[in-house]
């Protein structure tokens, strides 16, 4: 992913290491912080993907936050890092 076109950012997730029904996904975000130095603490994951991507997984998020913003995360497995795609408004959820 191109770094000036998706900014690294800073994620505290957990990852599962067994079946749990307290984690529904098998990494979940927690909260992520910009490199702008804003902190962001996840309230909800409304959507979630996965895509392959060469020899790895991109997993796709888009989360709503405590401050009511919406945002599209995704964590490359090949390099390990946290990106945000951008930010999303609420609009986008006519379906739900």
């Amino acid at each position: 992913m191109d770094k000036e076109k998706y900014p690294p950012i800073n994620v505290l997730n957990v990852v599962r290491g067994f079946s749990n029904p307290k984690l529904k996904y098998h990494i979940t975000p927690y909260r992520f912080e910009t490199p702008k130095g804003e902190q962001f603490h996840i309230r909800q994951i409304r959507q979630m993907h996965k895509e392959r991507v060469g020899k790895g997984v991109h997993y796709h998020y888009v989360v709503k936050t405590e401050t009511q913003r919406f945002f599209h995360l995704v964590f490359d497995t090949t390099t390990l890092s946290w990106r945000m795609v951008q930010e999303v408004d609420e609009m986008l959820f006519f379906n739900e």
